[in-house]
């Protein structure tokens, strides 16, 4: 009886609030889509779904900065864990989650779309990010990542009117399954072996229980067996499912297709947050229960990390469709964390330096991701996959802000100072440095010059003349001609651009913890 009660009392729903508000929203989202089928009643469901996140957000911020901010605490018998790093990445996420409904919401009015399913999905994949970056088991773990999942098959194919949007949901529907099926054989391998571990040769652990699912069970299992066989088969599996996640060489191959087809909004959402959420995963996972192994895991992130950033860079220069450009390159991106994450197993003092590190650089690219994507999202091309290079030519004269916007935040992407993406990548260099991972550091550098090609070719397109027409050329339509409006959308852009800005030029308190 003692035991139940016990269990009854770490069961501290109040700990999961933001999650289950987010969840209340959803359904109250989607019953306001569902009992009213007016034009009017689908925009009033995504003006609640986008004021409830923005309140939800203050209130998290207020919860935490003020009240909880220096208690690290668990709940639910140890699976969850909280504390000012998994607040910070639940404040990313709702953040992430409030502008990907902002960008939504004109996206679907114009295409015609459901908005209050679209709000549900997103909101629900939210709650689910914001769990899976508090686990601390892995029943916890996957069940979260296949909420998210579940919610992100449908999203990418949303644009039912496209064969492009369809075709990267089954495509990222087949690709998400065979990572999952990696991720899961990996976790059964490291319960198998923990369950009886005189059974597979393994050593007995000295502390901890038999729960071989808990983070802190596998840490003593795995520090006193590095060299077990199984051991290692199953952490390369399960790190070989979060690099499908992230979009890490070589299992990027999903990465162009998905970013090209996918609606606009939902292509930032998996470049934000998704990519955020298995970088912090894979963050806990190295320096918590796959600790003991850090002498096998450093050969191999570094080579997936020199490999991901020359890849996603130099096939990056090849592309005129800018998505699938933005796509390859937050590939290359995904090498650069990489080395924080590399940086936060070497020494035991640069951990937390690295960690804040990896949180400046996320922020950083959320800012000129959904700058960028947002600018994108309001240009009026025939199809939704079809973003062109010559689509923007001579935007800075047509649409100043525009311009002015896509400039900042390519800028801020290829790390350009004074931007804050020009801090980030300088943190990375001088954490690596540090570390001494001097090949991924010129690996690091060389990717940011290969970069500065496909980048600075889209701004020349921005800021330039057009190429002249000749009378036998055919019209060419001009997706910004009377793209007016936008008052609210334009305002959070120019917001996020001088954000930008600002951090580039000042880091704050945030500057004591580099």
């Amino acid at each position: 009886m003692e035991m139940y009660i016990k269990f009854a009392n770490d069961n501290l729903w109040a700990e999961l609030w933001p999650e289950l508000s987010l969840g209340l929203g959803a359904m109250i989202v989607l019953g306001i889509n569902l009992f009213s089928n007016s034009s009017n009643a689908q925009r009033n469901a995504g003006n609640f779904a986008v004021l409830f996140q923005f309140l939800l957000l203050l209130i998290h911020l207020f919860d935490y900065l003020l009240i909880r901010h220096t208690f690290d605490r668990e709940s639910f018998s140890g699976m969850l864990q909280h504390g000012i790093h998994q607040d910070i990445m639940r404040s990313f996420f709702l953040f992430s989650s409030l502008l990907v409904s902002l960008l939504g919401q004109g996206f679907l009015v114009s295409r015609q779309l459901r908005i209050g399913e679209f709000h549900h999905l997103v909101m629900v994949a939210t709650a689910g990010l914001m769990v899976l970056c508090q686990s601390q088991n892995f029943l916890v773990f996957f069940v979260a990542l296949e909420t998210v999942a579940l919610c992100f098959y449908p999203l990418v194919a949303y644009h039912k009117d496209s064969a492009k949007s369809l075709e990267a949901g089954i495509k990222y529907l087949i690709f998400g399954a065979l990572s999952s099926a990696l991720l899961l054989l990996g976790i059964v391998l490291l319960y198998g072996v923990g369950a009886n571990p005189a059974a597979w040769g393994a050593t007995l652990p000295s502390v901890g229980s038999s729960d071989s699912f808990s983070f802190n069970n596998l840490y003593h299992l795995l520090a006193q067996n590095p060299d077990h066989l199984l051991l290692r088969s199953g952490v390369v599996l399960i790190i070989s499912g979060i690099a499908f996640k992230i979009g890490a060489a070589p299992f990027q191959i999903w990465v162009p297709d998905v970013y090209h087809g996918a609606p606009m909004p939902v292509t930032a959402f998996l470049a934000v947050s998704s990519k955020a959420a298995g970088f912090f995963v894979l963050l806990t996972l190295v320096n918590g229960p796959f600790a003991g192994m850090s002498d096998f895991l450093l050969p191999l992130f570094g080579f997936v990390a020199t490999f991901t950033i020359f890849f996603g860079n130099l096939a990056a220069c090849s592309q005129r469709n800018l998505k699938r450009m933005l796509g390859l390159s937050g590939v290359a991106h995904a090498g650069y964390l990489m080395v924080a994450v590399m940086a936060s197993m070497i020494l035991p003092g640069s951990s937390d330096r690295a960690v804040w590190i990896l949180f400046f650089y996320l922020f950083t690219y959320l800012l000129a991701s959904f700058a960028v994507f947002g600018v994108m999202g309001m240009a009026k091309v025939s199809d939704d996959a079809a973003h062109e290079f010559s689509d923007y030519e001579n935007l800075a004269k047509k649409k100043p802000w525009a311009g002015f916007t896509l400039v900042v935040g390519i800028g801020s992407l290829a790390g350009i100072p004074p931007l804050a993406g020009f801090i980030g990548k300088l943190l990375l260099f001088s954490v690596a440095f540090e570390t001494k991972l001097y090949f991924s550091l010129v690996a690091m550098v060389i990717g940011v010059v290969i970069s500065i090609y496909y980048y600075f070719g889209w701004i020349r397109e921005i800021c330039f003349q057009p190429r002249p027409v000749f009378e036998d050329d055919e019209p060419r339509h001009d997706p910004w001609a009377g793209r007016e409006g936008f008052a609210l959308l334009k305002a959070v852009m120019l917001s996020l651009v001088f954000a930008s800005i600002f951090l580039g030029l000042w880091q704050g308190p945030l500057g004591d913890a580099f």
